[in-house]
Order: structure tokens, then sequence, then C-alpha cells
């Protein structure tokens, strides 16, 4: 990889080299989109699928029993949260600001469980209609038979995972009946993988990165034809499960009565590791939401990996290790050195910009949400807030921002262990004191 050359043709490259925060505003954003196949209907197909399936999940997990089975966070304001946050970095946010809790999302407690769940779903539902277990019309509570779990025994799943991930898909294909493998590198946490084997779940151990853990986990399910591998590099149905999110989101607004049109915008902030879970959220606020929503993106200044191959317009076929980062952040569900296959090509025309942050951020911010608010969430899920304040200079150019309504996707943090919690709030509190 020529190095040099990159910088000269995109000069942000030398920040990102050096590890500085940056905001990068997407050049081709609003121009026309190419999808890549990828259509309204199809988001409407994966709604009509978890739906389907609410009544096996009331049953299976009677976690979920509440919603009937439906898998959904809930949206809080953060009018106290606003006020820190604002107070402590010296800039004034228009409009109102919002959490979207997918850190408390039933099962896994984590973003993952909206791509993940929706795939196993998926693939379980095809071996069933395949075997003649069950048909589109019949009731899905079945999927908790014996019989099921039988034949899905005769199966496996297998998938690569930095954690989050790995914890969505385990638990759900576990409690299926799959053979379930879940290729876990050295980012992920002890805990995560403890969890997961208390769960039934094979977890295979690498002392590389995410990168070496999918591609050994890939080619050792490539072997086996009875084994389905969930890629989080590419998966088409991982991507329209995150993008289902948008369809429950513009409920949640209009029972709120939060409008999106062109006098008042919405902005959501999402972190991104290998890019897929929020730019299928974007795909779907784009579908659902239209052009008056608008996505940004939050990334470690060490491990931005979406916005190295954006910019560079690589995509895929280029790592922040080529440009010599390390790779290291405390947001450990973000560390995944290249990009999805789908996550910079679906989103060059989708997405209106990039934003990285030091780790120091959403460690503060980790503390100050807590304190604030009383919610206890991973760092990883915080970055949105860094983003938030990176991005307000050039929003406050483009758009009406009185208006506006702001939110940070809170992507994880229900299953961390109270130990993890009470060391990453330490941080942040000392952080918060300086």
């Amino acid at each position: 990889m020529d190095i040099a050359a990159l910088t000269e043709t995109y000069p942000i490259v030398a920040d990102i080299a050096a590890a500085k925060e940056v905001m990068w505003v997407n050049p081709d954003y609003g121009q026309e989109s190419d999808l890549m196949g990828l259509t309204q209907a199809d988001l409407f197909d994966a709604a009509a699928r978890f739906d389907r399936f609410g009544a096996y999940m009331a049953v299976a997990f009677p976690e979920t029993a509440v919603t009937g089975g439906i898998l959904e966070s809930p949206l809080h304001k953060l009018d106290q949260m606003k006020s820190a946050i604002t107070e402590r970095e010296h800039y004034v946010l228009p409009g109102d600001l919002y959490l979207k809790a997918d850190n408390e999302l039933p099962i896994s407690g984590s973003i993952k469980s909206r791509g993940g769940i929706y795939e196993v779903l998926k693939f379980a539902e095809s071996v069933a209609i395949k075997h003649g277990l069950i048909t589109y019309m019949d009731d899905y509570a079945h999927f908790n038979d014996p019989e099921f779990h039988d034949l899905f025994s005769q199966y496996g799943i297998a998938v690569g995972s930095t954690g989050n991930l790995g914890l969505s898909i385990g638990i759900v294909a576990a409690k299926l009946g799959f053979k379930t493998t879940v290729h876990m590198s050295s980012d992920a946490k002890a805990w995560k993988k403890n969890l997961l084997r208390e769960k039934g779940v094979n977890v295979v151990e690498y002392a590389g990165n995410f990168t070496e853990a999918i591609t050994a986990g890939r080619e050792q399910a490539a072997l086996d034809p009875t084994v389905y591998f969930i890629d989080d590099e590419g998966s088409r149905d991982l991507f329209l499960g995150y993008g289902v999110a948008a369809i429950r989101l513009q409920k949640q607004l209009k029972d709120m009565g939060i409008k999106v049109d062109a006098e008042h915008p919405l902005f959501v902030y999402l972190p991104a590791g290998v890019g897929g879970s929020p730019s299928g959220v974007t795909f779907g606020l784009k579908q659902i939401l239209g052009p008056n929503a608008h996505a940004i993106f939050a990334e470690p200044t060490h491990i931005p990996s979406v916005l190295l191959g954006m910019v560079t317009g690589l995509n895929d076929q280029i790592s922040v290790y080529d440009i010599g980062l390390d790779g290291v952040t405390e947001a450990d569900g973000l560390a995944v050195g290249r990009p999805s296959r789908l996550a910079g090509r679906v989103m060059k025309t989708l997405l209106q910009g990039i934003a990285t942050f030091d780790d120091s951020r959403v460690m503060a911010y980790t503390a100050q949400l807590r304190d604030t608010e009383g919610y206890k969430v991973e760092p990883s899920a915080t970055a949105g807030f860094a983003a938030l304040q990176q991005a307000q200079p050039y929003l406050g150019t483009q758009y009406p921002m009185q208006n506006a309504t702001h939110i940070v996707w809170s992507t994880g943090g229900m299953l961390v262990p109270e130990s993890e919690h009470e060391r990453n709030y330490a941080i942040g509190e000392a952080l918060l004191n300086q």
C-alpha cells in the first residue's frame, strides 16, 4: 500500500494515520444512490419475518413476552446530558437530544441483536420450511418444539465477532438447537466469551484481530455444507435486520410528536466498527424517513476502518493496519480494522459524514451519561456524543437547526458485568474531574 500516494491524493489520510480526531464530510452525500439491489420492499419483508417469529421469541425468551416477542428499544430524551456535555465542551446544541437505547434491547442488550438475531431466524425458517415442519401461515411458537430443536441440531451456525454480534447470534442459535461456533478476536472481552460458553456455544479464540477471526471462521465453515456462516463483512440479511430499526423508529417519533421534515431535520449519530449495523440503520432511515434524516458515524481514532475505506474509495480493500494504526481502543465493539464489503458502497451517497474520537471521550461520556441520566452503557455505545459535538459547526451552516432532533444511538451495555461498569465509570469520572 503506497501511503504517500494516498496521502497526496487524500490529505485527510495523514491525520487519520496520525490518530488525530477528524470530521469528514462526505462529498458524495445526497447524490444518486447505488443501493446494490437493496430496496424498501426488502426492509418490509424483514420486518414481516420478525413479526412472524414474535410468537416463538415470546415463548423462548420470556423477557420479550411483554412486547409480543418483538425486539425493540426505547427512545429517551436527554435534557440533563445535553446541558452537561454542551457546558463541558463549550458548544451550543439547538434542538432536542435523545438516546436510542439499544443497550436495552432484550436478549443481548446491543444493536447486534437486530441483525444477528434476524439472520439466525431467517436461516431457521428456511431450514424448517425445506423439511416441511412449518408454513408461513403457521404459529411460529412451534419453533420451540423438540422436533424443531432436533432438526436444527443437524446444522451449524458460525460467525466471527469482537463480542456483541457473537452474543446475539450465539444465544439465539444455541437456543434453537443449532451447533453454534463463534470465532472471537483478541479484542473480545473475557466475560463475553464466558457467557457464550455458558449458553452452550463453542468459542474459538484468536490471538489476532477481527480480520483473522472472521477469515478463519469463514474458511472453516466452507469445509462443512451443514454449517451456515454469518458474514459480518458482507451479509445482506444482517444489513436488513438492522434496517428494520428505522420502521420502528418512525412509529416512536410519531407517537412522541417529533416531526421530520425540511424545517425539522433529524440527525442520527451511530458508532461504527465493521460498519454493517450503522449502515443498515442509515439505509433504513433514508428509505423510511426520507431525505431529511441524516446519519453521521463515529469511530475510534486508532481504528477508523469505515472512514479510511470511504475516504480512499477502497472500502474493504484497505485496512487501518495498512497505514500504521495499532487498532487498540477501549471501544472494543468497534475494534475492526477492515470495513464491511457493503457498508462503504451503499453509504457512498447516503452517509453525511464520519467523526473520529479519542478513547478519553467515550470513557468520559460513559460516566457522564450515568451521572446525568442514570443509564449504564459500554464505552463504544457513547461514541455518538463525540460525533454530535464535532458535527455541529458544519451542520449549523447547512440546516435550520433550531427545530432539529438529535439521536445518539447507544449500541450496547445491558449484559456488561457490574465490575466492568464500575471500572469504566471510575476511568470516566477521573477524566470528568480533570
